[in-house]
């Protein structure tokens, strides 16, 4: 499988973790969630659940309004929970 935009696949032999790794940078905040093939069974599985979770914080961040050209606290907590919660 191959790396996208905002999704970083890691295989690694020599690595704990193998999975997915989701980062948005939106005006100065960085949003990170790793999506490990453990958690979901398989590398495909995994990436459906990163796909999912990438395509609503874009929604999200991309539909906010800004506040002195930044996100404002509340889009920014509102990312971190739906982070949090997917998968």
């Amino acid at each position: 499988m191959k790396s996208k935009k905002n999704l970083t696949r890691f295989t690694y032999e020599t690595s704990a973790f193998e999975g997915w790794r989701l980062c948005v940078t939106k005006t100065g905040n960085t949003f990170t969630r790793y999506f490990s093939d453990k958690k979901f069974g398989t590398g495909k599985k995994s990436l459906v659940a990163a796909e999912k979770a990438l395509k609503e914080l874009r929604a999200l961040v991309d539909g906010s309004k800004l506040v002195n050209g930044k996100l404002s606290a509340t889009t920014i907590k509102k990312a971190q929970k739906l982070l949090a919660d997917a998968g």
